[in-house]
């Protein structure tokens, strides 16, 4: 195995890219889907379950794991790999979005961001620097520059004066990865809210900067579908061919499709961790609610023909009476159920763009995205 980051392009199909990158740890086979594990735990699932899966990546949250147990016990522990038994790799966040939407107090300047957790209320410090120092203690492959994520709608001012602090930050957040060992990877994070001018603004500046891969921040956030494809293919013509391009929390199978096809490559999203514990089943019929009483007399599995053991060998009327009774094995079934359909549906989209049809397999998910319980997003 190679001792350096690398993106590998195998194929095309029209926008869609098939590809590999490339990391000490393992390859990720792309388009992927990274489950999430915000406390370095994928909830409801064993590490060996999310592997068996077919997930190559998965992704961890600066934020959550600075405030407990810490980045400094995670590192005396052996770095978050060790700690969560996942010896492939790891993706981190910067933190920023969740300073931003969880803490409380904030004060943001040029500097960074000073804040109180939501947990104990105990004050910390966030810079560009210190987020790349909290990801290196915890040893992730793939590490993201500090941003600042603007919840929309806001003004162009407020978007613009947002990202030109990104981009400086990125510079600050770059000098500081130059400390760390080879075979990791820092991603620049294009902002720009849902103006196509600062959007490209946002890119140049990145590429001009330059980094080894670049995602795409600050969409998925309640605004409409085509306004979120809209800025992907404004971004997506900027951004260097060569290297790989993640869409940050995103998001519905419909929503991956469709930015597939503009040219992204990763993915991740707690959508169907989360609609697991929320009786939510997702399949190749479409969504499926689990509270439903019309499920309660229902014999059939969620999917006599998949290869997940909860989907095929698990009755609808079962996984009911697991809802309605509360009982934790509905949600950790129902868990298995979306992230087996989620890794199924990656490797479906990689098939389909090494046999030049991918705008069909995208036809045939949409359609059956559109039967389930409640209709797709936009």
């Amino acid at each position: 195995m190679t001792d350096a980051f690398s993106y590998n392009p195998l194929a095309r199909d029209g926008e869609a890219r098939l590809g590999e990158v490339i990391t000490p740890r393992g390859v990720v086979r792309t388009p992927a889907f990274m489950p999430v594990g915000t406390a370095a735990t994928v909830k409801g699932m064993y590490p060996s379950q999310v592997r068996e899966l077919g997930a190559d990546i998965v992704l961890g949250n600066t934020y959550h794991l600075m405030l407990r147990p810490t980045a400094e016990r995670i590192a005396e522990l052996g770095g978050l790999h060790a700690f969560m038994r996942w010896p492939h790799p790891i993706l981190t966040d910067s933190g920023g979005f969740q300073v931003m939407s969880l803490a409380s107090l904030r004060k943001l300047n040029e500097k960074g961001v000073t804040f109180r957790s939501h947990i104990d209320g105990a004050y910390h410090e966030m810079t560009p620097e210190r987020s790349v120092e909290i990801q290196g203690l915890l040893g992730s492959d793939i590490q993201m520059q500090l941003d600042e994520c603007v919840k929309l709608p806001a003004t162009a001012e407020e978007v613009a004066r947002a990202l030109r602090l990104s981009l400086r930050w990125a510079e600050r957040s770059k000098r500081a990865f130059e400390a760390q060992p080879p075979g990791r990877a820092l991603f620049g994070i294009v902002q720009g809210g849902d103006v196509p001018q600062l959007r490209e603004e946002s890119a140049r500046g990145l590429v001009d900067i330059g980094f080894p891969g670049y995602s795409i921040g600050g969409l998925a956030v309640g605004e409409p579908q085509a306004v979120m494809l809209g800025m992907i293919e404004v971004v997506n013509a900027i951004l260097p061919q060569d290297k790989p391009r993640y869409l940050m929390g995103v998001g519905t199978p419909d929503d991956i499709v469709e930015a597939v096809g503009r040219g992204v490559d990763m993915f991740d999203c707690v959508m169907p961790t989360r609609a697991g514990r929320h009786a939510q089943a997702f399949t190749r019929f479409g969504r499926i609610n689990l509270k439903n009483a019309r499920h309660a007399d229902d014999p059939r599995p969620l999917d006599e023909e998949s290869d997940c053991p909860a989907a095929r060998d698990y009755s609808r009327a079962y996984l009911h009476h697991l809802i309605r009774c509360d009982e934790m094995l509905g949600s950790m079934l129902l868990t298995w159920v979306n992230l087996a359909y989620y890794q199924s549906l990656m490797q479906g989209i990689r098939h389909a763009i090494a046999q030049g049809r991918f705008d069909a397999f995208k036809a045939e998910v949409k359609e059956g995205w559109a039967k389930g319980d409640i209709p797709p997003r936009g």
